[in-house]
């Protein structure tokens, strides 16, 4: 499974290659409220195909209209590149949709480079993270390593967007709820790394039969598998082996990391254990452990490994977006609340 931006990429390289003409539309500026951030893409092929997104439907309809079929030709007119904007009158805003005050700006490109193109998507099949720099009048494209994710750069003739698996999940144990999260975190654009030293819980898994043939697999031991992990702020730890030896030995290492995320999964009394002996035994604290999610998720009234894994993948795309979540939903609260409201 592909992240958006590496689909999108991937298609247009395959369309350039069975010889279609092809756009790339990128948002590179938006003013007030709009529908997708700066750095969303959408690919547009000659014959009015299209894949990706810049907004919520309306202005991928009028560059369909405008920049396929037909009237292509007319409406290129020869240039690599063309700067549009949309919703810069009231008008405009209610016509493609945008909410009220929103604007946003594309950078279309309409001859990509297709040798460029091939390395970048090779890159980023790899897992690299990668800055694609493009010249905003000639359309000139160059690739350089990156090694940190920032936000789309564009200064009016210049664009640099870096691309990638900036996003970083590391699951400890190998069971159905890993392989559950790790599709939804492949989904979100996370690069997935699954560990456990347990040789019995790789037997029966094929990984890429799951259609997750880019998750990494490691056999280390959990604490030495955080440590080469190398955590940074955009980086999430999540424990779920069920097994106590394992789960706190990540733990131990993720809770000192600059992760965004740290949690754990298990019932509201294996959680105070856990972090009885993690302050016992590894010198952890009730500070320290404040960062510690568990019990992991959401409570949504989940029982499944699958509606676990949602609930687990809701509470760290609210934690990376900065959403703070009321007490209420979490699992140890919710639970409770539940209790105390049954008959």
């Amino acid at each position: 499974m592909q992240d958006m931006d590496a689909l999108v990429l991937r298609t247009l390289k395959d369309w350039l290659e069975a010889g279609h003409p092809a756009l790339l539309a990128t948002v590179v500026r938006t003013w007030g409220s709009s529908p997708r951030p700066e750095g969303a893409m959408m690919a547009l092929r000659g014959d009015g195909q299209a894949i990706g997104s810049v907004s919520g439907g309306c202005i991928e309809d009028d560059l369909i209209q405008r920049f396929s079929g037909p009237q292509r030709a007319a409406a290129v007119g020869g240039q690599p590149t063309r700067l549009v904007r949309y919703g810069v009158t009231a008008d405009e805003a209610h016509r493609f949709g945008l909410p009220c005050g929103g604007t946003l700006e594309l950078l279309l490109e309409f001859a990509p480079s297709l040798p460029v193109l091939r390395d970048l998507v090779d890159r980023l099949s790899r897992g690299l993270l990668v800055e694609r720099i493009v010249d905003g009048h000639t359309g000139a494209t160059a690739l350089a390593p990156a090694s940190q994710a920032i936000d789309l750069q564009w200064d009016g003739a210049t664009m640099r967007n870096v691309l990638g698996p900036a996003w970083r999940m590391l699951l400890i144990g190998a069971g159905a709820m890993a392989q559950y999260l790790a599709t939804m975190a492949q989904f979100s654009g996370f690069a997935v790394t699954v560990c456990d030293p347990r040789e019995e819980y790789w037997g029966a898994l094929d990984w890429s039969a799951l259609g997750m043939p880019g998750v990494r697999l490691w056999h280390d031991m959990p604490d030495d598998a955080v440590l080469a992990f190398a955590p940074d702020p955009r980086s999430c730890i999540v424990a779920l082996s069920h097994d106590p030896k394992l789960d706190d030995m990540a733990l131990m290492e993720a809770l000192r990391s600059p992760a965004f995320y740290v949690g754990a999964i298990g019932s509201r009394r294996n959680t105070d254990s856990r972090k009885d002996r993690l302050k016992a035994h590894f010198g952890e604290t009730d500070e320290s452990l404040s960062r510690l999610h568990g019990p992991v998720g959401l409570y949504i009234g989940s029982k499944t490994p699958a509606e676990i894994a949602v609930s687990i993948m809701a509470e760290i795309l609210a934690v990376k977006n900065g959403v703070a979540l009321p007490r209420e939903m979490t699992v140890e609260q919710g639970k409770a609340l539940a209790s105390a409201a049954a008959p």
